[in-house]
């Protein structure tokens, strides 16, 4: 039965180039440097929000201590945790475009069978 979406493009990348691509050491080098940002600001991350959780729960006077008028320290940790998240996101993007766009790109040129300056040409054309 057609029409359910689930058809294989027939000029697409068959599931052996795929395999080919994730053994290669471009796509092993993509995975380090993706792991090399990503875990260390995850695990701070978490741990800067665990250290606002457990200052909640353990240190409420130094938590309601004003900081200026009706700005207690909990307040500002807490808008401190959307700052961090603002910056992270911010830090990402920027490294993923120096650092990982590069290297999926001539990934994604080498299985789509076009070179990488082509598919970044096309990018920008429909923005």
């Amino acid at each position: 039965m057609t029409g359910t979406g689930y058809e294989r493009d027939v000029g697409g990348p068959s599931g052996d180039q795929w395999r080919e691509v994730q053994a290669g050491p471009e796509f092993s080098e993509l995975r380090r440097r993706l792991r090399v940002f990503v875990f260390p600001l995850t695990a701070f991350f978490l741990a800067w929000y665990l250290l606002y959780v457990l200052l909640a729960v353990y240190a409420p006077g130094f938590m309601a201590a004003p900081v200026a008028g009706n700005i207690n320290v909990g307040i500002v940790f807490g808008l401190l945790q959307f700052v961090t998240t603002f910056v992270i996101t911010g830090l990402y993007a920027s490294y993923a475009n120096r650092r990982l766009d590069p290297i999926a790109d001539r990934l994604r040129g080498r299985i789509e069978g076009t070179s990488a300056e082509a598919a970044t040409e096309g990018e920008g054309e429909d923005r």
